[in-house]
């Protein structure tokens, strides 16, 4: 009895890996083991950095405090410290957006801490 392979489904399984390595340069996205190679380190890749982009926007809020308050010639570590002293319970993210946009607000907030 002959072998029997299901060609179907090899197909299938080798057209969605191109079509996840659509965009790629050269052999990268049409050759399949190139292809497969480069699918399973982006892959990698988008795992790892959708875990690391929370820290670089709490670095970014942070930059954007510090820069905030240095106007009013405060660092972020002194600014933070007095802020929870104060019990006022603003989060980074707030925080930074008020710098950002709303300097007056940011300002009386600041004001309040001092």
């Amino acid at each position: 009895m002959p072998r029997s392979v299901n060609s179907v489904a090899s197909r299938a399984r080798r057209k969605k890996v191109l079509k996840q390595t659509k965009g790629n340069f050269g052999s990268r996205r049409n050759v399949i083991t190139v292809a497969k190679n480069t699918l399973d380190k982006g892959l990698g890749y988008s795992y790892r950095d959708r875990r690391k982009k929370k820290g670089q926007f709490r670095s970014l809020w942070i930059q954007r405090i510090n820069a905030g308050v240095r106007q009013y010639d405060m660092s972020y570590s002194e600014f933070i410290g007095k802020l929870e002293k104060k019990g006022i319970a603003l989060n980074r993210k707030t925080l930074a957006d008020l710098a950002m946009n709303h300097p007056e607000a940011f300002q009386a907030v600041v004001e309040k801490v001092k």
